[in-house]
C-alpha cells in the first residue's frame, strides 16, 4: 500500500462508514447485510470469500461483531487510519445522538416512536434475509457446508446464546478440518494487513490484557470516578460474547445495581438505541452521559464510548495478522470453511429469533417484509430508502 494514499483512503473509508452509520438500521445482524452490499457488491473492496473470513473472525472475538467487522474492513483498506476512520464514521451518528438523548430523556413521553421502531424492525428482517441468501450462495455451497449451516441453525434455535454460538463455531471448525480441507486459499485481500507488524500485533494484545487487569486497580488506587466508569465499560467490551443485545443486560447489572442510573432512564435509553442506525454499543454514550457518579454529560459519554470500543480495536489489530497467517494453511482453510458455514447458520437462526419473532406481529407485517425484500433484491433500491419507507409507513399509520 502506498503510504501517500493512506490518508486519502482513510477519508474514503470514513465517508463510506459514516453513510453506514447514518443508514444501517436494524442492529448487528442487519449490519452484516449492509456491509456486504456496500463493500463487496458496490465498492468491491473485498471478495465474498474475504468478507466471509473477516465475518468469521468477528464472530469469534468478544465485543460488537459488526463494529469489529467494520474495523477489519477499514484496516484492509487503509491501515491503522482506516481502522480508526471506520470506527469513528460508523459510531459517530448514534454515539452523538445517544449523548444528546441523555440530556433530553427526562422530557420524553413514554412510548414515543413505537410505530417507527416497528417499521425499522420489519425493514431489518428483509435486510437480514437478503444477507442470508447472498452468503449462503458463497459460504454454504455443497452438501457438507449446507449440512453444517443447517445443523448450526437448528441447534441455535433450540439452544441460543453466546455459549451455544461459540460451541457451534468450534464444532464447525472441527467438521471443516475433517471434511473440507482445501489445497488453495484466496489471499488477494491480505496485503492490507501487512502494515500490522508482529511487534505491533503482540503489543496490542498485551495492552488489551494489561488494561483489563489494571483499570479497576487504578480506579480504586487513584479514587478516580472517570477511571471507574472506563473500567466498567472496558470490561463489558472485552468479555462479552454475543454483541449489543448481550452487553445491555450486563451493563444493567453494573450500572443500575450500583445506583449510577435509575432503571427507568436505563430502559428508555435501551429502547431508543434500537431505533437508531449504527452499533448498539453506542448505548454506552447514553449511560456515560446520564450516570451520576463520574463526571457525566458529554465527557462521561465520550469516556464510556471510548472504553467500550477500545477492546475491539486492540483485538482486531492483535488477532487479524495471526488469522491471516493461519488461514493460508490447507487444514486451517478447511476449518475456516466450516466456520463460515456455521456463520450462515447463525444468521439463519438470528433471522428467526430475534428478528422475525420480534418484528412480525400481524399478516400485514409479513406483506411489508416481503415487499421490502423484493425492493432490495429485485428492484435493487438502496437499503436506506427501503428502511425509511418502512419506518415512515408505520410511523404514519400506527396510532
Amino acid at each position: 500500500m502506498d503510504d501517500t494514499s493512506t490518508p486519502r483512503r482513510a477519508w474514503e473509508v470514513f465517508r463510506a462508514f459514516l453513510g453506514q452509520g447514518l443508514t444501517a438500521f436494524g442492529g448487528p445482524i442487519a449490519h452484516i447485510g449492509y456491509f456486504r452490499r456496500e463493500f463487496v457488491e458496490r465498492r468491491g473492496w473485498l471478495s465474498p470469500a474475504a468478507f466471509g473470513d473477516l465475518l468469521a473472525l468477528a464472530q469469534f472475538l468478544p465485543g460488537p461483531a459488526s463494529s469489529q467487522l467494520g474495523m477489519a474492513i477499514g484496516l484492509r483498506r487503509a491501515g491503522y487510519l482506516g481502522l480508526l476512520a471506520a470506527w469513528v464514521g460508523f459510531t459517530l451518528p448514534a454515539g452523538v445522538t445517544m449523548i444528546v438523548l441523555a440530556y433530553l430523556a427526562p422530557q420524553l413521553e413514554p412510548g414515543w416512536g413505537d410505530g417507527v421502531l416497528h417499521g425499522l424492525k420489519i425493514a431489518a428482517a428483509a435486510i437480514v434475509a437478503q444477507a442470508l441468501v447472498a452468503m449462503a450462495r458463497t459460504l454454504a455451497i455443497g452438501p457438507i457446508r449446507a449440512g453444517i449451516a443447517v445443523g448450526a441453525g437448528l441447534g441455535l434455535l433450540i439452544e441460543h446464546g453466546p455459549i451455544a454460538q461459540i460451541f457451534a463455531l468450534v464444532a464447525g471448525a472441527v467438521f471443516g478440518f475433517a471434511w473440507l480441507r482445501e489445497t488453495t486459499s484466496d489471499t488477494s485481500d491480505d496485503p492490507g494487513t501487512q502494515i500490522v507488524t508482529p511487534a505491533a500485533s503482540v503489543s496490542a494484545l498485551a495492552i488489551f490484557i494489561l488494561l483489563l487487569g489494571l483499570l479497576p486497580f487504578l480506579a480504586t488506587w487513584l479514587d478516580s470516578p472517570s477511571l471507574g466508569l472506563a473500567s466498567v465499560f472496558y470490561r463489558a467490551g472485552a468479555l462479552v460474547f454475543g454483541g449489543g443485545h448481550v452487553v445491555l443486560p450486563i451493563l444493567q447489572q453494573e450500572i443500575v445495581r450500583r445506583g449510577w442510573l435509575d432503571q427507568t432512564s436505563f430502559l428508555a435509553g435501551y429502547g431508543a438505541v434500537q431505533a437508531l442506525p449504527g452499533p448498539l454499543f453506542s448505548f454506552a454514550g447514553f449511560v456515560g452521559a446520564a450516570q451520576s457518579v463520574a463526571p457525566g454529560g458529554w465527557r462521561g459519554g465520550l469516556v464510556a464510548l471510548g472504553a467500550i470500543f477500545l477492546p475491539s480495536l486492540l483485538l482486531v489489530v492483535g488477532v487479524l495478522p495471526f488469522w491471516d497467517h493461519l488461514k493460508t494453511r490447507p487444514a486451517a482453510r478447511g476449518a475456516l470453511a466450516g466456520v463460515n458455514a456455521v456463520v450462515v447458520g447463525i444468521l439463519g437462526a438470528a433471522l428467526w429469533n430475534p428478528v422475525l419473532t420480534t418484528s412480525i406481529e400481524r399478516p400485514s407485517d409479513w406483506a411489508l417484509a416481503a415487499a421490502a425484500y423484493v425492493f432490495l433484491t429485485v428492484v435493487k433500491l438502496p437499503p436506506w430508502m427501503v428502511v425509511l419507507s418502512c419506518a415512515s409507513l408505520y410511523g404514519v399509520f400506527t396510532p
